[in-house]
């Protein structure tokens, strides 16, 4: 067993684990924070997207024991009590999903391309979502969203 520490949606958190356990596993299965969700495992969907110190990362590929000290954040730490973030307020007023399964690492994945500040243009978020995938083929709605907030950031 492994100890990590690190900051987890704001709040200090401590475990010991084995070390081949991955964060989303760590995510849903220790700590039930399923909002991150398991898609191919293998990081080609995008569904497990969180934040890490910031940058979005799939979680299936990292070991939970690699991030020690980082401030980790999934989808429910990005709401301020009833006050949603900007990009999930979006995601409603724009109708950008439909089953939702791949919503929180859409989200999480639009906070990180925002934090980059690379994306200029609708283009620049497609290109820049594209590791993020939608079966129920929502895209249009995705980049609404996502190019409202940065409009607005502007």
């Amino acid at each position: 067993m492994t100890q990590v520490q690190f900051t987890l949606n704001g709040h200090s958190t401590s475990a010991d684990i084995p070390p081949w356990v991955t964060l989303l596993d760590f995510l849903r299965e220790r700590v039930h924070l399923t909002g991150t969700k398991k898609g191919c495992d293998h990081g080609q969907c995008g569904a497990c997207t969180v934040l890490i110190d910031g940058k979005r990362f799939n979680s299936c590929l990292i070991l939970a024991v690699s991030r020690d000290g980082a401030e980790i954040t999934t989808v429910e730490g990005l709401a301020d009590g009833p006050i949603l973030h900007p990009v999930q307020q979006a995601f409603l007023d724009h109708d950008a999903f439909q089953c939702g399964y791949c919503t929180p690492g859409q989200i999480c994945s639009a906070i990180g391309l925002l934090n980059e500040g690379r994306a200029e243009s609708r283009e620049d978020i497609r290109e820049y979502m594209s590791g993020n995938l939608c079966r129920c083929g929502a895209y249009t709605h995705i980049a609404d969203a996502v190019e409202a907030v940065l409009e607005a950031s502007k």
